[in-house]
């Protein structure tokens, strides 16, 4: 071997390695970018079905208080007619005890004739 085939086998190493690094940063780049694609596509896609879960459960919890706005005062859920029937008891309980008091008045108190 001379010397010149010695230079020439130098350059082409160098020719080789500089090209292997330019492809090297060059794959480096494009597998960068395309993590970073898939990242934020997942990462869209996450938020996604996070906010459509969180629509779902707004609209069930709308849809129950409208069934809980509506049959509650009609007594469908609830207590409220046994309520009421307690009230309605207790009231007249009371007018027949004013009823009683005046009497029981009287009796004590007799008017003179």
């Amino acid at each position: 071997m001379t010397l010149d085939d010695k230079d020439r086998k130098q350059v082409a190493e160098i020719t080789q390695n500089t090209q292997f690094k330019a492809n090297l940063a060059f794959a480096i780049k494009v597998i960068a970018i395309v993590a970073t694609a898939v990242w934020t596509y997942s990462a869209v896609v996450n938020r996604l079905s996070t906010l459509e879960m969180n629509l779902i459960r707004l609209e069930q919890q709308i849809e129950m208080n409208s069934e809980f706005r509506v049959k509650w005062p009609r007594g469908e859920l609830g207590s409220l007619p046994d309520d009421a029937e307690q009230n309605m008891r207790l009231n007249f309980i009371e007018k027949r005890l004013e009823k009683a008091d005046l009497l029981i008045d009287e009796l004590r108190h007799p008017k003179a004739p």
